[in-house]
Order: C-alpha cells, then sequence, then structure tokens
C-alpha cells in the first residue's frame, strides 16, 4: 500500500541526514581538545557545520509540522485515551516475546494506522517534545544574549547548555532504536525500501 508521500519521504532522508551531522559535529565540539586533540571534526568546523545544520533542522522542522496539519497526516500521532495502556503493554509484550516466536503482529499497518502504540508515544515524545525543546536550547546557546541570566542562582547557559546535550543525547538513542525497529519489517530491507518507493509491504502475506 502507498503510505509514504513524497513530502514525508524528502523531509524524512533531510532530516535523517541532518541529525547524523549534528550528533557527529555535537561529539566533535564536546571532545576535541584545545591542544591539537581532534575527535571526528574539527572545533571550528564542527561548530560551522552543526549551527548550519541546526538552521536547516529548525526550517525543516516547521516543514514537517505545518505539512501535518495541512495534509492531515498529523493524525498518525494523536494518541487515544481509549485503551492506550492496554495497548501499549499488547505492543511491548509482542516487542520482548510475541515476535521472537513468529506471533502476528497486534497492530498490523494499514492506511488509518501507520504507528503502533509504542511507536506513536516515542514519535509524539520525539517530535513534539525533544525536538522543540532541542531547537529552543540550540538557539540559546547560538544566541546567548537572549538566554536568561540565572535560575535559582546557576547560570541560564549552563542549563541550556545541559538541556541541549540532555535532548542531544536522547535522539541519539532514539535513531539507534529507530534504525534497529526499522529491520523488523517483512524483510530486513523492507522498511528502508519503503522510504524510497513510498510503498510499504505488508508483514505477514
Amino acid at each position: 500500500m502507498y503510505l509514504y508521500p513524497l513530502w514525508v519521504r524528502l523531509w524524512h532522508v533531510l532530516n535523517a541526514v541532518l541529525v547524523i551531522i549534528l550528533i557527529i559535529t555535537g561529539i566533535s565540539m564536546q571532545y576535541t581538545g584545545k591542544h591539537g586533540y581532534i575527535l571526528l571534526v574539527g572545533f571550528a568546523s564542527a561548530v560551522k557545520w552543526h549551527n548550519i545544520a541546526a538552521v536547516i533542522l529548525t526550517f525543516n522542522y516547521i516543514v514537517f509540522v505545518t505539512a501535518n496539519v495541512v495534509t492531515g497526516n498529523g493524525r498518525h500521532y494523536r494518541i487515544e485515551k481509549k485503551n492506550f495502556f492496554s495497548d501499549l503493554g499488547k505492543q511491548l509484550l509482542y516487542y520482548s516475546r510475541g515476535m521472537f516466536k513468529g506471533k502476528k503482529h497486534p497492530f498490523p499497518v494499514s492506511l488509518d494506522r501507520k504507528f503502533n502504540p509504542l511507536q506513536k508515544l516515542t514519535y509524539v515524545l520525539t517530535m513534539y517534545v525533544a525536538l522543540p525543546l532541542l531547537i529552543i536550547s540550540g538557539l540559546g546557546l547560538m544566541f546567548p544574549e537572549v538566554t536568561i541570566n540565572k535560575v535559582f542562582g546557576v547560570s541560564g547557559l549552563i542549563l541550556t547548555d545541559i538541556l541541549h546535550i540532555t535532548l542531544g543525547f536522547f535522539i541519539s538513542i532514539f535513531l539507534v532504536i529507530h534504525i534497529y525497529t526499522c529491520t523488523l519489517g517483512s524483510k530486513p530491507t523492507s522498511l528502508f525500501r519503503s522510504i524510497i518507493t513510498g510503498y510499504h509491504e505488508p508483514d505477514e502475506e
């Protein structure tokens, strides 16, 4: 079934590339020393490309939110309260035991349900909580003059930096898990192929 329209695929690929650049440059800025030690990318280049990727990511995120509203794709991110926790339990049980025993997926993909309950919760937390806070904290570090000076006697810039690094770590972990779960389709390459063609291959024939 045709599940991923062109704009979703283009946004997804660009977002993935930008996040990888941000992770590499972010780690490089964190660990590159002042005495010639370089980890992955030199400090000056890391700062330059981190800022460039961050600006593009911000605009790309605005496109994502706007397109979700305009096209109706945002409905896939709405969490329904009814049976949510019981459905979440079913999905967790499937991932921890069921799929290793060859059981059927409790929430197969359809045109009306693109994400299972665990995916939906994770994507909402990542795309509508973590990423906006990452962007806001990043802007605070890029323009420190707009950052609150003190919060309970602690430098607002330090707190902003800690928040930014913590969120960056969270999104890095999300990326690793996301790549792994993308191998759980009907074939290990099925979901990767879907983001190219737009067509989702059923998990079961």
